[in-house]
């Protein structure tokens, strides 16, 4: 389930969208939601960069062309997301997040090409969460699951786990 989002001062919105959906809709839509996800994202990362005046795009439908008819010819395909992984990159640093590992993004391309795609979403989740609002009258986002693992039970120490001075 997508969460559409307001960039804080801006009319612009953004999705947070599920990374399965992103990875497994291609297949089952025979690669049309692939082409519409791949639109929407380079029109967002747009918006929000001409938001916080920063270039991350300027034309949307070209990075769809690239992919469809110039897919065909495979060059323009690679360039559209290599140029597509750069304004992830770049709106996750405008964001002050971690931006994806352009290697990472490069072997999943490769070896992998619906986890690469679950990969950049999950970042511009990440960009759309710390930069985005959520629009009047609807919820407020899920919480994310804390990914720090439980504490141990404060227990005393055995004498021999007590650490033993340096002589």
């Amino acid at each position: 389930m997508a969460h559409e989002l307001q960039i804080r001062n801006t009319q612009e919105r953004v999705k947070i969208r599920s990374p399965w959906a992103v990875a497994l809709l291609p297949i089952i839509t025979l690669g049309i939601y692939h082409l519409v996800w791949w639109y929407r994202i380079n029109r967002e990362m747009r918006d929000y960069g001409r938001a916080k005046g920063y270039d991350l795009g300027q034309n949307p439908t070209a990075s769809l062309l690239a992919l469809f008819p110039g897919g065909i010819i495979i060059v323009p395909a690679l360039i559209s997301y290599w140029r597509g992984t750069k304004r992830v990159q770049g709106a996750a640093r405008i964001a002050g997040q971690e931006p994806p590992s352009g290697w990472i993004a490069l072997i999943l391309y490769l070896l992998i090409a619906l986890g690469f795609y679950a990969y950049l979403q999950v970042s511009l989740n990440d960009v759309w969460r710390s930069e985005a609002e959520p629009l009047r009258g609807q919820a407020s986002l899920p919480p994310l699951p804390d990914t720090m693992p439980p504490r141990l039970p404060e227990q005393e120490q055995s004498p021999s786990e007590q650490p033993q001075p340096n002589p």
